[in-house]
């Protein structure tokens, strides 16, 4: 009788690293740990670290209810610049002075963006038309249309400002893209903006601090499994 893998038929959080795409992290994973069958609950972009779940074997079955999930992050705007993909991913354009942006205009453009609010994604993003992801057709200069649909802030909080930077924690639902979130921020304090870092703390009941308890380590990305799912 074969020796049972440990890393099968169970849930693992993963600290994804910078530069990572969520393929890599699953690939990787599925060679170091010998894994025949693994999925994650939700892609995070590559300039994004943080929290990635994963579910091995039997255990992809509950893949579903988890991208459904709330999920919070922190991470930081960029304020007076714009980028292409909203994000680091592309250079700055845009550039204006932030002088006369106050502590009050960011708050005030915080709470407007607190609540159900109506979000277009970013046209590089993996929402797919007639099949195909629509980055792609953007980074061939493609048009690509999309339209604005629902998304829901739970929580949103500004922890520090500085003269080109914010600071936040947003908790938000399934389908929210922060990226757009920077843009729209940007555009409402009227000097642009931009996602500068990302990272994902949690994602429903699963916390990233989860993965201190009882760390493992795979080519630079920390993860640990739970024993109890």
């Amino acid at each position: 009788m074969e020796n049972e893998n440990i890393y099968d038929n169970k849930v693992i959080l993963a600290d994804k690293p910078l530069d990572w795409t969520s393929a890599k992290v699953i690939n990787k994973m599925k060679k170091v740990l010998d894994l025949k069958k693994a999925g994650h609950s939700g892609t995070l972009d590559p300039r994004a670290t943080g929290l990635l779940i994963i579910c091995t074997g039997k255990k992809t079955k509950i893949i579903t209810e988890l991208i459904g999930a709330d999920k919070d992050y922190t991470g930081t705007f960029r304020i007076g610049a714009t980028t292409p993909t909203y994000d680091t991913e592309s250079s700055e354009e845009n550039i204006k002075d932030t002088s006369s942006v106050t502590d009050d205009m960011i708050n005030s453009a915080r709470d407007k963006f607190t609540g159900e609010i109506l979000q277009t994604p970013p046209i590089h993003s993996a929402i797919k038309q007639n099949g195909k992801p629509v980055y792609k057709l953007a980074r061939k200069g493609r048009d690509v249309i999309l339209e604005p649909r629902n998304a829901l802030i739970n929580d949103f909080k500004v922890n520090r400002i500085s003269e080109t930077e914010v600071e936040f924690f947003v908790s938000v639902s399934k389908g929210t893209y922060i990226r757009s979130l920077a843009n729209d921020f940007g555009n409402e304090i009227g000097v642009g903006a931009y996602l500068k870092t990302l990272r994902r703390t949690r994602i429903g009941l699963f916390d990233i601090k989860a993965i201190d308890e009882n760390p493992e380590e795979l080519d630079g990305m920390n993860f640990t499994v739970l024993k109890d799912l």
